[in-house]
């Protein structure tokens, strides 16, 4: 016996095709679920839009909720909203007549009917939770609906529609409902506000027939409609030795220091990740503009992601120069409830578009307060997948962060993130004969040599510079 091949739709939504593991089930009857203004209808008349033909027509049923005049209304204030295939391959239908009497064999026959005479590849119902509604009116009700849903499914099945039933349906509602057991795919759509931050996730609960990327994953509204942001956690490829953190040292990169690079063994081994800590003013983004620079006077492309509220590129005459020259990009995130994932997945896009070898982020404390409140519980969570996912996307990662440090006292950050990363440079402040003097050490290199000693150095226009030994 052979394996049947059941063909994927790709939905073109941003992200959702993702986390399907390629994209939708041909044929397949599905549910998509969540609160009132969690977005639900837009992802529906988004796949609508994205996957009607002339060859593959949708029919858009609405019910007791909104009439379609007003449906539309609002919808085409989306860019993916094409008014051109209203009446040719969309078509919205009103089935409130059918549902008023109460007759679940009326509204039947009025979606077959409509089904075979326009021939429809897609079907969607808008809201059917007030389907539901109305068989709780009736002493049988719950028994027609489960015959009615069956009916429906088996019909639309039969005919090789690809269904979507939306409604405002909970988690809780799973185990009495029989259409979370008929449906073959589960979108569960949930937005909730955090100290004054709404965030939106989506889930892929069930999807018969093919793995799904598993877990909450992040999405916005925009006027482009909805976009996903998996949450993936990228592996090197095996074949790829710049990308493995593990194993022997493939090739190094300057810091833009030569007396830097032979403290660390001849610079930061290539995809490796490195912290730099240091308390306000001591240069960390001073020596991350330094990398950068080394990288773009090598030829290597650089990225910038900078989540102070003062770019640091703007104090670097050096970085401004190669910004503009397009060696370097910049990537400006000075807003508040960022979600991890959106962040992530737009410093991997930018990564493959420059084809960047070189990422600065600058800072972890302006990447805390920019995160919503969600990503904030478990900051270091965060910051591994972030690491993670642009070293597995071949790049070589500095990452600056604040560090408190009282007059003479060591440093110390706010969190423990330094086994998080490859290397690590600590930045202090020392008195010395009545001054301040600032000073740096190489505290970790992961597989590699480098040098225990403390020195000092100076900040001055064309970077850091470390005072020679006496």
């Amino acid at each position: 016996m052979t394996s049947a091949f059941i063909n994927r739709l790709v939905t073109g939504v941003p992200g959702l095709d993702t986390i399907l593991g390629g994209g939708l089930p041909e044929f397949s009857f599905n549910l998509i679920t969540g609160a009132p203004g969690s977005g639900k209808t837009t992802l529906a008349h988004q796949i609508m839009f994205n996957l009607a033909t002339p060859d593959r027509p949708a029919l858009f049923f609405t019910v007791l909720g909104e009439p379609p005049i007003k449906m539309l209304r609002y919808q085409q204030q989306f860019s993916f909203f094409d008014v051109e295939k209203i009446n040719k391959s969309v078509h919205f239908l009103n089935l409130s007549t059918e549902m008023n009497s109460g007759d679940f064999d009326q509204v039947l026959a009025r979606v077959v009917k409509e089904v075979n005479d326009r021939s429809a590849g897609l079907v969607f119902v808008d809201s059917f939770r007030s389907v539901s509604s109305i068989s709780h009116r009736k002493s049988e009700g719950e028994s027609q609906l489960q015959q009615f849903i069956q009916s429906l499914g088996s019909f639309l099945t039969g005919w090789q529609a690809t269904t979507f039933l939306v409604g405002e349906y909970e988690g809780t509602d799973s185990g009495a409902n029989p259409i979370f057991t008929v449906a073959d795919g589960i979108f569960m759509l949930n937005q909730a506000v955090e100290q004054n931050s709404t965030v939106r996730k989506i889930r892929v609960w069930k999807m018969r027939g093919q793995a799904v990327v598993n877990g909450l994953h992040s999405f916005r509204i925009s006027n482009s409609g909805i976009e996903v942001f998996p949450r993936l956690l990228s592996q090197p490829r095996p074949e790829d030795p710049a990308r493995q953190t593990v194993g022997p040292i493939r090739g190094r990169l300057s810091m833009g220091s030569p007396e830097l690079d032979a403290m660390m063994g001849g610079g930061l081994p290539m995809g490796h990740s490195m912290l730099v800590s240091g308390p306000s003013g001591s240069g960390k983004s001073t020596l991350a503009a330094m990398f950068l620079a080394a990288g773009a006077r090598a030829g290597e492309k650089g990225l910038l992601a900078t989540f102070e509220r003062n770019s640091s590129q703007a104090s670097h005459a050096e970085i401004n120069r190669l910004v503009a020259d397009r060696s370097i990009s910049v990537i400006e995130t000075p807003g508040l409830d960022v979600s991890l994932d959106e962040t992530l997945h737009e410093l991997t896009l930018a990564i493959a578009a420059d084809g960047a070898t070189r990422v600065v982020i600058d800072s972890l404390s302006g990447l805390e307060l920019a995160l919503d409140p969600h990503f904030r519980l478990d900051f270091r969570e965060a910051v591994y997948r972030i690491v993670a996912g642009l070293t597995a996307a071949g790049a070589s990662v500095i990452i600056t962060t604040e560090a408190d440090q009282h007059c003479t006292h060591p440093p110390t950050a706010p969190h423990t993130t330094s086994f998080l990363t490859d290397s690590m440079i600590m930045q202090r402040h020392v008195e010395v004969d009545g001054r301040l003097e600032r000073q740096l050490a190489v505290v970790k290199m992961r597989n590699s040599a480098h040098s225990g000693a403390v020195r000092a150095y100076r900040i001055t226009d064309a970077g850091i510079e470390i005072t020679p030994r006496s």
